[in-house]
């Protein structure tokens, strides 16, 4: 059974540091590019970070560059979320994403999410 599973949310301060993690099962992890989206209260669900399958290639949202390293184990079947700097806009629940990939997953899977607040 595929399952995204994701930890690491917090409470943490402005300026403040997370790490998340998405612990994946139940598909060949090492041939699918791997995203973190997240979405705040009251507005649309948005891409944060993207790794491609080997961990070589990222791709970040404008408001997270410099901020925030998405990195990925293939033996661990985990990718993750170093968050940095962090600023109250940066609220939201957070979603690991495992996208329809040709011959690997026929559809969009999502984890639970895990919630990160930034606040004093």
């Amino acid at each position: 059974q595929l399952q995204l599973v994701e930890s690491g949310g917090d409470l943490v301060p402005p300026g403040g540091s997370l790490r998340l993690s998405c612990a994946a099962s139940g598909f060949s992890f090492g041939s699918v590019t791997m995203n973190w989206y997240r979405q705040a209260p009251g507005k649309e669900r948005e891409l944060v970070a993207k790794i491609g399958p080997t961990g070589t290639a990222t791709d970040y949202a404008n408001p997270v560059k410099g901020r925030f390293a998405i990195s990925r184990d293939n033996a661990e079947n985990t990718v993750y979320l170093q968050l940095n700097n962090l600023k109250p806009d940066d609220t939201a629940v957070y979603y690991c994403n495992a996208p329809a990939t040709w011959q690997v997953l026929a559809v969009d899977y999502w984890g639970q999410g895990t919630q990160v607040t930034v606040s004093s």
